[in-house]
Parts: structure tokens; C-alpha cells; sequence
């Protein structure tokens, strides 16, 4: 295929992707399967690939993340975001509709009323019709630069409906129920702790430094706001929703325009109706001036506006009698308490468990099974105990104590002194193993394609495996016989399970659950060490003096790899073929130290490529202009790092340049003077 045949190839699948995306994400009307998608975007990922001079910034295939940064970049608003007073009952809503109608001279003003998404606000900005640039709202002057994250949320337009020349739009960014809950039960069952609800979630995933990790979040968008546009005007607020749907955006939804606040009020109730029914948490309804002359005549505090306020609804509570506490055992051996009660209708669903965290949790708040609770949604999501009705509270009831022995294989368990959490003890818990082994498969460990929680489950029922090693003994034709398993999908495991084998020192350290070593401490760790015998070898002192590696961690590392189970797992790791090696890549010295700054989009290579040359050359890439940085590295669309560094008088260099500096390093010299 020549370039221009590619071109063609690489605009048709980008307009079928992104009309796919449009459909699924924004109308809720898919029209292709989600099988025809993943083909059509492998097969623009590997055109890109072959011809990545063709490669578009706002490509779909971008929307799958990829690129590491070492910070976010500020970004000042060119128009404040600014947040709202709020108002959490009649009488207050009653007082800001009085302040309107004198201010406006008028009795019955004209209202929006709007869900208030529970998320993030975010400002979206577009330029010929092109999304150029995405951020954080910060204070409200000041942002931070997640462009990288939001392209890989598909519910935002990589290019409108009509080329606007400029448009800047706000909307809140959130996670579903549905994700949130999938989120927070493979964290749980691979002993990472729990998001407290979805908005804390959103957020977390939102300001991620590598953008595959957001875009394996689902997470999700509504639009409410024009903050400025170039060639449009607009006489109401309604007017611009409408507008902003037409260009292709998922504009926040029932928003309906009322006459006076009696109107307005209702609509409140109503809204507040729909709250357990809905797919997303709001934690109010936002009630807005309709018309911008009226909203401009009424104006803004220094950071809120006199024309909008939030009503914000109370939890939902519910009462319940306590039946039961029974434990868990997690990945690490942390053994939690949930209480099992009575089935009580909250925020749209039935619940009947909860968990009690741990003991100081169950003994400050003094639960006792037969106790009378009250049960909330923590974010209208997860179930939580708030309070015990102590005015119910029945004679004869004891006070909870947590066992002495494992509810699953009845080896004893003990609280550390300076621990919340009590653990097992027994690294042979079947508990621990299912949910250890579920861990080691996860993405962000050995990434097992295909081995996901039920399947591994599974497996352990079956007597197939008890271990992680063990799944390096596993034949496709044992599979196969299993209920849901063919024999191509059998050899797909095998296949995931043998290619992991490749995987290197740093992901099997991550993998191995150590207590405190998450992926980053366990890729400093494999850095300095290099094989799995040193850091075997290794004593806490020597670990320690590894940067960001605290002396808990180095403790909790040389602990494990004391332990005899530990020791007889790795030697069948070793039996097994695993690559427990890591290799430094070869340093040069062509950029003598100097210390870079990237910014901006590189015509040829991406930042993270070349942050890479620019390490394995000799130099030093961070993430802030400051007097100590040598040169800023400067693409396209470069922000306010250019500006900082044009006013530090820090030499600014192009790609071209920087290639010229690492094959002639007399160049480093010259531009140095």
C-alpha cells in the first residue's frame, strides 16, 4: 500500500470510529459490534504504525492512551470556572429567587434546572472544530493539562459536527455505577484498596500520569456549559445545550426550562425522584438563569456566579436489622468484617451487606449483632453502616470480637501493633491464593490475557492449580474439557500464560503482591538489583538507599523473600523458563547530563519516545521549567512551559535539533553558548 492509499484507508476509518463512537457513547445506539470496532481500530493502529507521519493527533486510535508524562503542565483559564453557592432546603432556594427578581425587576424569571453530576469539571477546547486541548478547573484560574487523559474518554468529540474556529466548553467528568462497582471489585480482589465512590475514582483516573491507565476507567462525560466561542451567540442558555448537541457532545440531560421558581422547585423533586434509577451519582440539581443578558445583569461574586445554585438532596438513609458479621480474607491475608442485614431498598437497589473495614471500626461505633443500624449509600453507591439505633437496642446483645483462627482454613490470625487490619497468617490460605493468583494475572502484573477472576476461581475448583506457579503447569487439552472452554479459547490461555513468562523482573516483583511494593517501587527495585537472586540476596539497608524505597519497604521486601514459601515458589519459577531478569539499557553520554523539558506535539515521535532518547543519550528529562533546566524541547501547540521558558531565557530546541545534538555532540557545545 502506498502513502496516498493509506491516507485514504486512514480518513475512512477514522470517520467510521468515530461515528461508532458517537452512536455507542453519546446516543446509546450502537451500529457496528464491539468485535468490528476492535478490528477496525487494530487495523488503524497498524496503518498509523506503518505510515506514522499520518498519525493525527486526534486519531481514535489515540483514545486508547499510552503516553507516560512526568507531570501535568498549568493551564490559565482564558475564562474563570467558577463553582456555585449551594442551598439545602425551600427557604434557601426561595431567599436566591428573591435576590433574582429584585436585581432583574421581574416576578416569574425564567429557569434551567439540571442533575448536578457528582464528577470532576473539566474544560474541553477546540480549534477549527478540533479538539486541541483539555484541563483540569483547579482553582478556577489555574488548571492542569489532561488532554492526553480525556482523548481516551469516547464519549468527547475528537472533531465536531461543523468547524467552530474556537469553542471552549465545560462538563463534568464521571464514572458510571456499573464501572465504579467493577473497578472496586478487582481492586478488592487484588488487595488494592477501595475507591470510596465513584467521583473519588473519576478523579484518581482523571490525573493518572499514563493515559492507558484512564482510558481503561470508562469513564464518561456530560457538557453544560459554553464558557467562549468565536462566530456563534447565543440569546439563552437552552439555546447553547442545544447547539452543543447538534456539534456532537453528550450534553448534560434532562434539562428542561421552567417559568419562576414554584416551576423550578418541582423540577428539583422530580429529579431527586430519579436518583437510585439513574446510571451515575448526582449529588443535587443545579437551578441557572436561562437568558445570558439576564445572567450578565446579574453577574458574580469572586467565585461564584448570582445567577445559578446548587440544591443539594441529603443521603438517603434507611433502617435495618444487623443479622450477621462474617469475614473475608483478602490477597494479603487481611481478614474484613461485612455485616449481613435485613434487604433494604436504597438509592434504586436492594442491599443487604456492608463492610466493617476492621475492628476499630466495628468497636468505635459499637455494633453488636441484632443491633438496629441506619445504612446509607457512601455516593449513592456503596452500602455503608452510619450509626447504630442505640434507643432499639434489646437486652442481652455481646459485643463482637473478632476470632482467633482464619474462617477459611483456620490457621491462626493476629493485629500487628501498628496495623488496623487483622491478617492470616498462613500464606497457604486458600483465600489468599485465589485472590493472589487473581492478582498476579491482573493487567498491571504478568497480564494474562484471558485469566480473569471466574476463570481462575474455576481452575482452583477444579484442583488444576493453587498457586501461581502452578499455572505454568497447565495444558490446553485440560481446559478444553472445562464447562465454557473450547479448544481455541483453550489455547489462547496457554498461549497468554506462556507469553508471560517474558515479562521481566520488574512485572513479577509487582506481581508477587508484596506488601507496600506497588508497580513503581517494584520497577526501582528490578533497576537496581537486575535479577531475582540480588534482590533475594538483598538486607533492608541496601534496599533502602534506593530512591522513593522507604525502609518499611525495603523490610517488607526482604520479609517476603525470607518466607520458605516464597523461596520454593520463585525456584518454580525458574524451573519454568519466567525471565526474572532486568536489563538497563545502555547509557550514553552524547547529552552530558544537561537536564530537558518537553512540551508541545513532535512531528516525528512521541513524547515518551523521546524522553527515552534523551535518557539513554546521557540527559535528564523533568517535568517543570525551572533555572536549572538546560533546553525545552518544543513541538506544536507548546503551552505555558514555553512561555516560562522564553522569559527564563532558557535555549527553546526543536526535534531536529535534538537528533543533530545527540549525533554530533559539538552541536550540545555550541548551543550551550
Amino acid at each position: 500500500m502506498d502513502i496516498n492509499e493509506a491516507k485514504n484507508k486512514i480518513e475512512e476509518l477514522t470517520k467510521l470510529l468515530n461515528k461508532a463512537n458517537h452512536s455507542y457513547y453519546v446516543l446509546d445506539a450502537p451500529e457496528i459490534s464491539d468485535f468490528d470496532y476492535d478490528m477496525y481500530l487494530r487495523e488503524l493502529i497498524e496503518l498509523e504504525r506503518e505510515f506514522p507521519e499520518l498519525s493525527a493527533p486526534n486519531s481514535p486510535s489515540r483514545r486508547v492512551g499510552g503516553e507516560v508524562l512526568e507531570g501535568f503542565d498549568s493551564v490559565r483559564h482564558a475564562v474563570r470556572m467558577q463553582s456555585l453557592t449551594d442551598v439545602f432546603s425551600k427557604d434557601e432556594l426561595l431567599e436566591f429567587d428573591g435576590r433574582v427578581r429584585v436585581a432583574l425587576d421581574t416576578d416569574v424569571p425564567e429557569y434551567v434546572t439540571e442533575l448536578k453530576i457528582d464528577g470532576l469539571s473539566v474544560s474541553l477546547e477546540y480549534r477549527d472544530g478540533s479538539f486541541f486541548r483539555g484541563s483540569t478547573r483547579g482553582n478556577g484560574d489555574v488548571g492542569e493539562d489532561i488532554t492526553n487523559n480525556l482523548r481516551t474518554i469516547k464519549s468527547i468529540p475528537l472533531r465536531l459536527t461543523e468547524p467552530v474556529p474556537y469553542l471552549e466548553v465545560r462538563g463534568e467528568v464521571f464514572m458510571p455505577k456499573n464501572a465504579f462497582l467493577k473497578l472496586n471489585e478487582l481492586r478488592a480482589l487484588t488487595g488494592e484498596p477501595s475507591f470510596a465512590n465513584p467521583r473519588n475514582a473519576a478523579a484518581g483516573s482523571l490525573r493518572q500520569l499514563d493515559s492507558s491507565v484512564t482510558a481503561q476507567r470508562n469513564l464518561d462525560i456530560f457538557v453544560f456549559n459554553v464558557q467562549a466561542a468565536e462566530g456563534l451567540s447565543f440569546a439563552t442558555h437552552k439555546e447553547s445545550l442545544d447547539y452543543m448537541e447538534k456539534l456532537g457532545f453528550k450534553v448534560i440531560p434532562d434539562r428542561h426550562v421552567q417559568h419562576g421558581i414554584e416551576q423550578a422547585y418541582d423540577e428539583i423533586m422530580r429529579l431527586g425522584e430519579l436518583r437510585g434509577e439513574l446510571g451515575f451519582d448526582i449529588d443535587g440539581a443545579v437551578v441557572k438563569l436561562n437568558s445570558l443578558e439576564e445572567r450578565d445583569i446579574m453577574g458574580s461574586n469572586t467565585k461564584t456566579p448570582r445567577w445559578a445554585t446548587a440544591y443539594k438532596y441529603p443521603p438517603e438513609r434507611q433502617e435495618t436489622e444487623l443479622l450477621d458479621i462474617v469475614l473475608q480474607v483478602g490477597r494479603t491475608g487481611a481478614v474484613t468484617p461485612n455485616a449481613v442485614f435485613e434487604p433494604v431498598r436504597i438509592a434504586g437497589s436492594t442491599v443487604s451487606r456492608a463492610t466493617l473495614h476492621n475492628i476499630d471500626f466495628i468497636r468505635e461505633k459499637d455494633i453488636r449483632i441484632g443491633d438496629f443500624i441506619s445504612v446509607q449509600k457512601a455516593g449513592d453507591v456503596i452500602p455503608e453502616v452510619v450509626e447504630v439505633i442505640k434507643s432499639k437496642r434489646r437486652d442481652g446483645l455481646e459485643e463482637y470480637r473478632m476470632p482467633n483462627t482464619c474462617p477459611v482454613c483456620g490457621e491462626p490470625i493476629e493485629r500487628a501493633e501498628d496495623e488496623a487490619a487483622t491478617k492470616c497468617l498462613n500464606s497457604n490460605c486458600p483465600a489468599r491464593q485465589l485472590r493472589s493468583i487473581i492478582h498476579f494475572a491482573s493487567k498491571e502484573a504478568m497480564d494474562i490475557d484471558g485469566l480473569g477472576p471466574a476463570i481462575v476461581e474455576r481452575l482452583i475448583d477444579e484442583n488444576l492449580i493453587s498457586n501461581s506457579a502452578d499455572l505454568y503447569t497447565l495444558k490446553a487439552e485440560q481446559l478444553a474439557g472445562l464447562e465454557g472452554f473450547g479448544e481455541k479459547s483453550a489455547e489462547n490461555l496457554i498461549k497468554a500464560i506462556r507469553n508471560s513468562k517474558s515479562r521481566g523482573l520488574d512485572r513479577l516483583l509487582s506481581a508477587l503482591g508484596i506488601q507496600l511494593i506497588g508497580t513503581r517501587a517494584a520497577r526501582l527495585i528490578a533497576e537496581r538489583c537486575g535479577t531475582i537472586d540480588k534482590v533475594m540476596e538483598a538486607d533492608a539497608e541496601s534496599l533502602a538507599e534506593i530512591p522513593d524505597i522507604g525502609l518499611k519497604m525495603a523490610q517488607s521486601v526482604v520479609h517476603f523473600f525470607s518466607e520458605d514459601a516464597t523461596k520454593k515458589l520463585i525456584e518454580r519459577f525458574k524451573e519454568y523458563g519466567l525471565d526474572m531478569t532486568c536489563t538497563a539499557e545502555e547509557v550514553g553520554d552524547a547529552l552530558g547530563g544537561r537536564t530537558f523539558v518537553i512540551t508541545g506535539t513532535l512531528p516525528g515521535m512521541k513524547r515518551s519516545e523521546a524522553k527515552k532518547l534523551i535518557e539513554a543519550n546521557g540527559g535528564k528529562v523533568v517535568g517543570s521549567v525551572s533555572k536549572k533546566t538546560d533546553y525545552l524541547l518544543a513541538g506544536d501547540e507548546a503551552g505555558s512551559k514555553l512561555d516560562k521558558a522564553n522569559s527564563l531565557g532558557i535555549p527553546v530546541i526543536d526535534e531536529s535539533e535534538l537528533l543533530r545534538m545527540i549525533e554530533k555532540p559539538e552541536n550540545l557545545n555550541q548551543a550551550d553558548k
